[in-house]
């Protein structure tokens, strides 16, 4: 310790230098610490910011695209938050094709290989796609990359088979991005009949918790699948509801009428995922609590009631993650 520490020990040079280290600590919110005069410790301040995305509709059900930031409100456990970051269609779109691949669908690969050629090459050049499969068992095919093609045309090796284990498809997909956490925003693209046949490792809660934790949101194309038996098939406990994540994640279900539909409902997919707002705000939740959060968005109180006057998806919760 130098002469100079140790003659601030002095009473009121000790105040001053608490009173001191108060304003350093007040200035440097969300800001890193710098490295100051050599007999100084640099003090930081970590500060949380929370981001969300939020698809608005009227009571017509169309998108409300020319929203601004005053617009939003957002609370957190009922508390109203200050809006810090507001964008649309700005942030890099990390995207996660989870296919289905039993018996059911397998009509539908060649329309569908031409549905994902035609959408995924709409993207940005910095959005990246990982790609997921399940039938009895679900797995990686292919990790994140901004190579669209490649992923496109992964669709053409494709051979149908097995059981329809739906849980842990979307499971291990927002495992992943709770693993490799990449920037940006990150939605999950479920592209199956929706007709589980296995219960899977996973429940509906499982599903919401571990989307939740990775900040991802679920969205649904829905096939309609060859299931000509569908309707006499007894309902295997444990099976998990979809509809559920969807709407507790932010997303939406996409109905695909018919094969020569799904280019079309695909790409109004894309579209309305690349039309969603992201909002951000800065946190004073402690990640020691071990505990969700409750979320709110709304429009100001100008737009009337929500629910009613308007419809806003976003995700309802979020977990700390320190």
């Amino acid at each position: 310790m130098n002469h100079r520490a140790r003659r601030s020990r002095s009473p009121w040079r000790l105040f001053n230098a608490l009173v001191s280290s108060f304003v350093i600590v007040t200035l440097l919110v969300a800001i890193p610490a710098r490295t100051r005069a050599q007999d100084q410790i640099p003090i930081r301040v970590e500060v949380s910011l929370v981001m969300l995305d939020a698809t608005v509709k009227n009571k017509a059900g169309q998108i409300m695209g020319d929203l601004k930031k005053e617009d939003f409100e957002v609370r957190e456990d009922g508390v109203k938050q200050n809006i810090a970051l507001f964008s649309r269609d700005e942030l890099p779109l990390n995207v996660a094709l989870v296919v289905d691949l039993s018996d059911s669908i397998g009509p539908f690969f060649g329309a569908l290989h031409d549905a994902s050629m035609a959408t995924l090459s709409s993207l940005k050049s910095d959005d990246a796609v990982a790609l997921f499969t399940f039938s009895t068992k679900a797995e990686l095919r292919t990790a994140l990359t901004k190579d669209k093609t490649a992923i496109a045309d992964e669709f053409e090796t494709f051979h149908a088979g097995g059981a329809t284990n739906i849980s842990d498809g979307i499971f291990i997909a927002a495992q992943y991005f709770l693993k490799e956490a990449p920037k940006g925003r990150r939605v999950i693209i479920l592209i199956s009949d929706d007709v589980s046949t296995l219960g899977g490792a996973h429940n509906t809660q499982d599903l919401v918790t571990e989307a939740t934790a990775a900040d991802v949101s679920l969205y649904n194309l829905k096939i309609p699948g060859d299931n000509p038996n569908s309707i006499y098939r007894p309902i295997i406990p444990g099976l998990m509801n979809i509809g559920k994540v969807v709407e507790q994640t932010g997303g939406e279900i996409f109905d695909v009428p018919n094969a020569a539909a799904l280019n079309g409902v695909f790409q109004a997919m894309m579209q309305r995922i690349r039309t969603r707002y992201t909002l951000g705000y800065y946190t004073s939740a402690n990640g020691a609590e071990g505990k969700p959060h409750k979320l709110d968005v709304r429009l100001a109180s100008s737009f009337g009631s929500k629910g009613r006057n308007y419809v806003i998806l976003a995700k309802s919760g979020y977990y700390f993650i320190p």
